[in-house]
């Protein structure tokens, strides 16, 4: 099979990133979006969700020494989001938030996917930064307008799993960027921190909202095809109307059939 560009040798492979970052400046350019800049101190009112992920998580055979760098770069990128406020018509973007996850920026080197497999760079591990931000907007009317993820593969086994598979993101500077924008006439803010142990997220509102959100996961199984052992279901979201407890709306926002690249022995699998 023919080589992509980037696959011929690691100039090439940082002469396409530098393409691609290059063409993600010339968008943001002329794009027209209002990225949200201000920041507040005083948080908002109303909490509207929050949640809580373990920075040191197992992960298959992965370098400890990976995760402790993770918990430094998100150290280091969560002050820069928190308190951000998100007014009405404004777009949040997370790397014009957080800026380059270089080393000269106190980058260290964490955990990240390269062609489908785990690998390790400067300033990895900061897709559990986006993956926590994510699953709060999910719990809210803002709109997705950018989301990126490695839908077609499982590459670790569960471990502890409270949040669906397939709710995650990739990122990657600055071209593979997590946006959302407020098309609702509420301002919102996020909330990001981190302690010894786990990263910490919250969104709130200077109002309270109609609507509350249920994500969950239905019709997951294994399968085995010509070979190949996939992870299938979906992953629903239902708007329930506060005040009555009622289900206003149910939709699927993910469909799996990722490819799973860890041992599955132990696993009930399908014949298919």
């Amino acid at each position: 099979m023919r080589k992509l560009f980037c696959e011929i040798s690691p100039l090439t492979f940082k002469l396409s990133v530098w393409k691609c970052q290059l063409a993600r400046h010339a968008s943001d350019v002329f794009s027209g979006e209002r990225i949200a800049r201000e920041r507040s101190a005083e948080p908002l009112p109303h909490l509207i969700y929050s949640s809580s992920s373990l920075i040191r998580r197992r992960l298959g055979n992965v370098d400890l020494r990976l995760q402790e760098n993770k918990a430094v770069n998100l150290g280091i990128a969560a002050p820069k989001l928190s308190g951000l406020l998100v007014r009405p018509g404004e777009t949040f973007s997370f790397w014009r938030t957080v800026g380059s996850n270089s080393a000269k920026n106190g980058y260290k080197e964490g955990l990240t996917i390269s062609r489908g497999e785990p690998s390790s760079g400067v300033g990895g591990g900061m897709c559990q930064m986006t993956n926590m931000i994510h699953w709060l907007v999910l719990h809210s009317p803002l709109t997705i307008t950018e989301h990126h993820h490695h839908d077609s593969l499982d590459l670790f086994p569960d471990f502890g799993r409270v949040i669906p598979f397939g709710t995650g993101t990739s990122i990657k500077y600055n071209y593979l960027d997590y946006r959302f924008r407020n098309d609702t006439e509420a301002v919102w803010q996020l909330i990001i921190y981190t302690d010894d142990t786990h990263l910490h997220g919250e969104l709130r509102s200077d109002r309270p909202t109609e609507l509350s959100y249920h994500i969950h996961a239905e019709d997951e199984y294994f399968s085995r095809e010509d070979g190949v052992v996939y992870r299938n279901g979906t992953v629903v979201r239902d708007s329930i109307d506060k005040r009555t407890g009622n289900r206003a709306a149910s939709e699927v926002i993910k469909t799996n059939h990722a490819r799973v690249m860890y041992d599955t022995a132990g696993l009930e699998i399908r014949e298919e």
